[in-house]
């Protein structure tokens, strides 16, 4: 079981590591492209470009009908079963979505007047809807063709074209459309021409992969077609409910307040969302690695690496809540200016939100790899109707803080369901001893900071400084609380390995740590831990034969315990297996 776990966690690392690399770059584009609009133009015009980005997200989701979620999982599940069937869902998909995208494009088009003036009062949000309409059938067939590498395991495409592409291009244009002085419209259309150079792009790289990315008449689609269907429409009411969550604070704001309002509030929630991004960038990879797990029934195995990413997920996304939570002021006012400082308070709110749904967890794609498609639907439709409901009655007295309330209440419903329901399901929930201990010295750490902070003017750059200083003291009581487990350690050596990065000095420390741990390891475990690299199990199985006495055909397969064993001795030993 371990193996297997280390194998799962070793992909996970392998994956995440490229795509957090690609999330990170992409999403820090994608706030300073926002910025750069918020700081140059008014906080109308900028409510009005977050508005317009909103509806097209919406139509361009609505025109993937769940498929991109779904095919990804159906690929998994029967690769290596199956191929005709990967086929068959692979264009089916992309025939259905093209029909869609260019149907809802269309509407999109056709409706904008009726859309600007008569549901949100704002005559100047027509023109930039019909611009962006344009891209919604090239959005859709880059994010189907994303899901398809996805489902193969090949997540770096997202990162290069995705998150990386498409934002750098967009960011280069208004850059020089702000060079230039170019109107507010030249913002949409160079939106535009991101998403159509970023999909033939994409298309070229598509076309030279291995991967069976086309539309085949001849294939039987009708079994695919309804088994697809069946499992990915549930997902599209899904993403829909979860565009509530994300989106419907915008638009009932446009729709109660003023593109002023809208334009503070898109300031504040997409600073929130960077505490969602390391979850964003495991998830990608953490669906076809947990599917595969589930369709070999090792349902213990998908347990096991629940529990450890959402260990490392939480630990990972504290520095960022820290920054956000306890000086959003400071964040607002050097990033978008005095002008959106107002938006303080609604930005601690969100990002409080955002922090309990990182700290459950990945519960609903554990969910969907459980095949618990309807059960995601319902609790996002609790979660969707809490928001509208919250949205109606707080916004109209408390505008962007009324807004920040509901989405953040929602995520806490949403989330609190789907864990409950994990563990009836399949009993996985994220908490272990070593999970609580983090979380415990989290929270002590950040309310000494905040209560320091009255003693002390804190300046915004002060904030590395004392960023520093947070993670110091959290790793040091990790350590000195033993909260590292063993798969800890190996995925702690797979990103090592995958991103390059030379962690020596932590390793010497989580070496020591191993080696204390009051617990009974396995031999293989503690060699793993005590040689500082991660070995398959051939590799352990060989070092044991020559660690054996001569009269003892196989290493041992018996568990030791750490406190029972002479280590000086056996720690020679080991030293002297990988002397040169």
């Amino acid at each position: 079981m371990e193996y297997i776990i280390d194998q799962s966690l070793k992909k996970v690392a392998k994956g995440s590591g490229i795509v957090f690399i690609g999330l990170i770059i992409g999403t820090v584009i994608g706030a300073l492209s926002r910025i750069l609009i918020a700081r140059y133009y008014t906080t109308t015009k900028y409510g009005i470009y977050s508005l317009a980005l909103v509806l097209f997200s919406l139509f361009a989701i609505v025109s993937t009908l769940g498929l991109d979620e779904g095919m990804t999982r159906q690929i998994s599940y029967f690769r290596g079963q199956n191929e005709l069937k990967v086929r068959g869902v692979i264009s089916f998909s992309l025939q259905i979505t093209i029909f869609v995208s260019l149907i809802l494009s269309a509407i999109l088009f056709l409706s904008s007047n009726v859309i600007s003036t008569r549901i949100f009062h704002i005559a100047e949000l027509s023109k930039p809807l019909k611009i962006v309409s344009i891209a919604i059938p090239f959005n859709v067939l880059i994010l189907i063709s994303m899901s398809i590498f996805r489902g193969f395991d090949r997540v770096e495409v997202k990162a290069y074209f995705n998150d990386i592409l498409r934002t750098t291009l967009f960011l280069f244009s208004l850059v020089v459309i702000v060079v230039l002085n170019l109107s507010f419209i030249v913002v949409f259309y160079a939106l535009v021409v991101s998403f159509i150079a970023t999909f033939v792009a994409f298309a070229v790289y598509a076309m030279r992969s291995t991967l069976p990315i086309k539309m085949e008449k001849n294939l039987a689609l009708s079994p695919v077609r309804k088994e697809l269907l069946l499992f990915s429409l549930p997902l599209l009411i899904v993403v829909l409910l979860n565009m509530v969550f994300h989106w419907g604070d915008t638009l009932l704001l446009a729709y109660f307040k003023t593109p002023n309002a809208v334009g503070l509030y898109n300031a504040a929630y997409p600073l929130a969302v960077f505490v969602h991004i390391i979850p964003s960038a495991v998830a990608f990879i953490y669906v076809p690695v947990a599917s595969q797990l589930y369709s070999k029934n090792l349902i213990k195995e998908v347990g096991r690496t629940y529990q450890v990413i959402t260990k490392w997920v939480f630990s990972a996304s504290l520095p960022i809540f820290l920054i956000l939570f306890l000086f959003p002021g400071l964040v607002l006012d050097f990033l978008f200016g005095p002008k959106y400082v107002s938006a303080s308070l609604a930005l601690r709110i969100l990002t409080l939100g955002f922090m309990f749904n990182v700290f459950l967890g990945l519960n609903g794609l554990s969910l969907l790899v459980l095949g618990k498609t309807r059960l995601i639907m319902f609790t996002s439709l609790a979660g969707a109707l809490t928001n509208i409901v919250l949205d109606i009655i707080l916004i109209p007295p408390y505008g962007i803080e009324g807004a920040a309330v509901a989405s953040a209440f929602s995520y806490f419903i949403v989330n609190l369901l789907n864990s409950i329901k994990l563990y009836q399901i399949s009993k996985i929930h994220p908490f272990s001893k070593n999970y609580l201990k983090p979380v415990g010295i989290a929270i002590i750490l950040l309310v000494l900071i905040y209560f320091s902070s009255y003693f002390f003017k804190i300046k915004f750059w002060i904030l590395p400084i004392l960023l520093i200083v947070y993670l110091l003291g959290y790793f040091t009581l990790l350590l000195l609380t033993r909260s590292f487990d063993i798969e800890d350690i190996n995925l702690f050596l797979a990103l090592e390995k995958n991103l390059g990065v030379n962690f020596t000095p932590i390793k010497k420390m989580l070496k020591k740590l191993g080696l204390a741990v009051g617990k009974t390891i396995t031999e293989k475990q503690f060699i793993s831990i005590a040689s500082g690299e991660i070995m398959e199990v051939a590799e352990m199985q060989e070092m044991f034969a020559k660690l054996a006495k001569p009269e003892m055909p196989e290493a041992p397969k018996e568990p030791i315990i750490v406190e029972d064993v002479d280590i000086g001795s056996f720690w020679r030993k080991i030293r002297e297996l990988f002397k040169p």
